[in-house]
């Protein structure tokens, strides 16, 4: 996902994708500690997107006040 493709979103998709993010980031944490990870490149993507999502929520939160 791209900065682009998350200021395109509303702040009610932005919030839905944040929460799915995090549950994939969870599912991921659990893998890894099973040994069943397979993807390990995908936690550093998950990571990054919960920052863009956060990032993009707080410049909005800003321009708002």
């Amino acid at each position: 996902m791209k900065a682009v493709d998350v200021r395109n979103k509303s702040d009610d998709e932005l919030k839905e994708e944040l929460s799915g993010l995090g549950k994939e980031a969870f599912n991921l944490r659990f893998q890894k500690a099973s040994g069943q990870l397979e993807n390990t490149s995908r936690v550093r993507q998950v990571r990054r997107g919960i920052a863009r999502v956060k990032t993009i929520q707080k410049e909005r939160a800003r321009a708002a006040s």
